[in-house]
């Protein structure tokens, strides 16, 4: 209101701490979300840049570049894939709790987008077998999938990582274009479509059959 004091049905739910939290100033609007942390983000991210454009609040001469870096080892639906090498702060956190163990893992990010990322890759035998137990890999499953990648790190293979960057991507942001599909050379529509080639078409069965793919069409019950 035009003390400064927060009105809201909220508010009775709200302890005095976090009403100190949000107060602001008068004729102020304070928004804010409750779920879980990465649904709160990406819910108020939103919100951000849609503001950011309404009120004419984002500069289209400036450029703007950040590191993102400290990613999870571990998350639910993997965010990269469990070759990463983690911190090394991280490792003794495999046997016990490795829920906060961390990835040397980074993305580049330019006025918002990201333009490319990658990370370190773990280059041990003995690490990358205890990633796999925390994945819940039994030693059979490790030797039957990955059994070739151990052996070889065994051999002692160096230190690795990389980076790789959206060429496309770096287009959109250079050409200030709101949507990817515009700086992609074949670009797919919903329907995951090339209109340009009318991709995919047909294979014929002679080559299905070179190829030994055979297709199978389920029926709704099935």
């Amino acid at each position: 209101d035009e003390n400064g004091e927060p009105r809201s049905p909220i508010l009775k739910f709200l302890s005095e701490p976090e009403l100190e939290a949000i107060r602001a100033e008068p004729g102020s609007t304070v928004l804010f979300g409750a779920d879980e942390p990465a649904v709160v983000a990406r819910a108020l991210g939103a919100l951000r840049e849609h503001l950011g454009e309404r009120l004419g609040l984002v500069p289209r001469d400036v450029w703007r570049f950040v590191w993102i870096t400290d990613f999870p080892l571990f998350d639910w639906s993997a965010v990269h894939h469990p070759f990463t090498r983690l911190t090394p702060e991280s490792e003794a956190l495999l046997d016990s709790d490795p829920g906060p163990a961390l990835a040397v893992a980074y993305d580049l990010v330019g006025n918002g987008e990201e333009l490319g990322g990658g990370p370190l890759r773990i280059h041990e035998s003995e690490l990358q077998a205890k990633v796999f137990d925390v994945l819940q890999l039994s030693p059979e499953q490790q030797r039957d999938r990955f059994g070739f990648l151990l052996e070889a790190l065994k051999m002692g293979a160096p230190p690795h990582g990389g980076i790789a960057f959206g060429i496309d991507r770096m287009l959109m942001v250079l050409a200030q274009e709101p949507n990817l599909r515009d700086t992609i050379a074949f670009p797919k529509n919903q329907a995951g479509v090339d209109p340009m080639s009318g991709a995919p078409t047909r294979v014929e069965e002679e080559q299905l059959a070179e190829l030994g793919i055979r297709v199978v069409v389920e029926d709704e019950a099935g």
